[in-house]
């Protein structure tokens, strides 16, 4: 179970990547303009399956200039992680944040720290943050993907999520 999250950790200290789905933001990027309401989309209640286990993200509808979200990956009927976090708008564009958490609500970052993902590019359907990229493929179905490290290596990997009708 740790390992597991050791894994997950490394999700979010990749430097070097296969590009795929993901973009990487560089020192010389800078930020394309863009609000809340270009990717508004995201927000629901989503479902999915993931490192053996069921993954659930709840995403607020913009308002106060901010995105929020909770998630949580649950395996063998136990909760091994949760992050906390948003899409913010900070001046023109958006940046993502997050922060995890244990499954005994103990912190991994520092107390004033924060996995910060600058907005790389925007598109219709997709919305590129450094490393992390958000598509909606239909009203009940998104893709997240996620550049991870393991072992010196480097792999995209995919969070296919369902609309979640019980909330």
């Amino acid at each position: 179970m740790k390992q597991l999250a050791i894994i997950i950790c490394l999700f979010f200290i990749s430097f070097t990547y296969a590009q795929n789905n993901t973009l990487k933001f560089t020192e010389n990027s800078v930020s394309p303009k863009a609000n809340l309401n270009q990717v508004s989309w995201i927000a629901g209640h989503w479902k999915g399956e993931a490192f053996g286990g069921i993954t659930e993200e709840i995403w607020s509808p913009p308002l106060g200039d901010s995105m929020m979200f909770s998630f949580k990956l649950v395996s063998e009927g136990k909760v091994v992680f949760y992050e906390l976090g948003g899409i913010r708008q900070v001046d023109e564009t958006l940046i993502f944040q997050l922060k995890h958490f244990g499954s005994d609500f103990k912190g991994w970052e520092e107390k004033n720290e924060t996995i910060d993902a600058k907005l790389a590019k925007i598109e219709d359907n997709r919305v590129y943050f450094d490393q992390f990229t958000f598509e909606k493929v239909n009203d009940n179905e998104i893709n997240i993907y996620v550049v991870i490290e393991e072992n010196g290596e480097t792999e995209e990997v995919k969070f296919n999520y369902k609309k979640a009708n019980d909330l």
